[in-house]
């Protein structure tokens, strides 16, 4: 029998689309939350037809971000989904949405609507932009946040062109400080009975992540250095080239570097005064990496994972994304899980990475279709069949045709 997750009993109504809400509420739902996603028609979350898709509405990567919850669809412009959504939130630990809040006040359900119907919520918004500054109205997704909080810059300083990274980093980083709040907010009611409002912007939380070293010689007033820790700006910081691909290869430590320099016959230069100290080395990053470069193209990155391994060096190999699924230690800790959809058929899903002895976070139902637990979730909130009907013929609840 499997352990209950650490929020086993807890309801979260979940009205967020795309991934900054679906991959923050993924980990509550792992750990064991009762996740009820509210979408709206036609067709629901923008994500259930984002990337590779074999069936409309349930791409792979909606399969993998929303999986332990249940889908509740509700067209908000009718009175009558809304009377739904307030019998639902009575019933709730968490509302959260990823809504402009000026659009959520315009359906009736911004904080102080949503309390008044169950003054304990955790209400949660995770949207652009801290709603005190003058950017608060913005749209905003992804790109606009590495554009907004220096991260597409970086780039700039290593090679002249900003960037953006290839990744949906602004919206992962942002869902994962959203779980991460509800979390902290769960405690404060356990602890106090106290619901509260809970806001998480994407453009502050990704300045806070971006910062955390950047913040370098500006944490002074007056700053003694301008914003960027040198040994990670420095173009000379990238993969190094081998006899046959790429290496990850960072002595870090006086003793890596001593080990460094004597496997590749220059034991010397770890009295050179730019590498003998730390504090030496990081002042000449681009020399040290620079020669680090020189010297890798001579040997196969095999090679140098077994010196490195023998001298006890951090040092991988690049591995490719097609690679990911056929690592041995990735398949060892078993974090790819096979699950069987009842309408996409085989399936496999990026299991949490965290390991709970006491309460473990499981993949234990399958992303559902768009309005899949409609009638399922309205008969617990206390509607009868012919109630549900009316319901869906008006259409307040859009029913699920996926099985049908």
């Amino acid at each position: 029998m499997s352990l209950p997750g650490a929020l086993d009993g807890i309801r979260v109504i979940d009205i967020t689309t795309v991934l900054l809400g679906p991959y923050g509420t993924q980990a509550l739902a792992d750990a064991g939350a009762d996740v009820i996603k509210v979408e709206a028609p036609p067709t629901g979350d923008i994500a259930r037809n984002m990337g590779a898709v074999k069936n409309v509405n349930m791409g792979g990567i909606f399969l993998n971000a929303n999986r332990n919850k249940r889908s509740l669809a509700l067209n908000l412009k009718v009175e009558a989904a809304k009377q739904v959504l307030r019998k639902l939130i009575s019933t709730a630990d968490v509302f959260l949405h990823n809504m402009r809040p000026q659009a959520m006040a315009g359906l009736g359900f911004d904080y102080k609507a949503v309390s008044a119907i169950k003054p304990d919520i955790i209400y949660v918004g995770a949207y652009g932009f801290g709603q005190d500054g003058p950017y608060k109205s913005k749209p905003a997704y992804d790109d606009a946040i590495q554009a907004s909080s220096g991260l597409a810059s970086m780039f700039r300083r290593q090679d002249g062109a900003a960037r953006y990274v290839p990744a949906t980093i602004a919206d992962k980083v942002t869902g994962l400080t959203m779980s991460q709040a509800v979390a902290f907010a769960l405690l404060h009611k356990e602890r106090t009975g106290e619901g509260q409002f809970v806001e998480v912007p994407m453009l502050e939380t990704m300045v806070s992540f971006n910062l955390v070293e950047h913040i370098n010689g500006c944490a002074y007033e007056p700053p003694i250095g301008e914003l960027g820790y040198a040994r990670v700006m420095t173009n000379a910081r990238r993969p190094f080239k081998t006899k046959d691909g790429f290496v990850c290869l960072l002595p870090y430590s006086d003793k890596h570097w001593l080990n460094f320099f004597t496997a590749v016959g220059r034991p010397e230069l770890i009295e050179d005064l730019r590498f003998s100290t730390y504090r030496a080395r990081i002042g000449s990053v681009g020399d040290l990496y620079g020669f680090v470069g020189e010297c890798t193209p001579e040997r196969t990155t095999a090679e140098w994972v077994a010196i490195c391994e023998e001298q006890q060096i951090p040092c991988m190999p690049i591995i490719d994304l097609d690679d990911l699924i056929e690592d041995e230690h990735l398949k060892a800790v078993g974090m790819f899980e096979k699950h069987n959809h009842p309408t996409e058929g085989e399936t496999l899903l990026v299991r949490s990475p965290v390991n709970y002895s006491k309460t473990p976070s499981t993949i234990r139902t399958h992303a559902p279709r768009f309005g899949e637990h409609g009638a399922e979730v309205l008969r617990e909130i206390g509607y009868d069949e012919s109630e549900i009907e009316k319901l869906s013929a008006d259409g307040a609840v859009l029913k699920d045709t996926g099985a049908e």
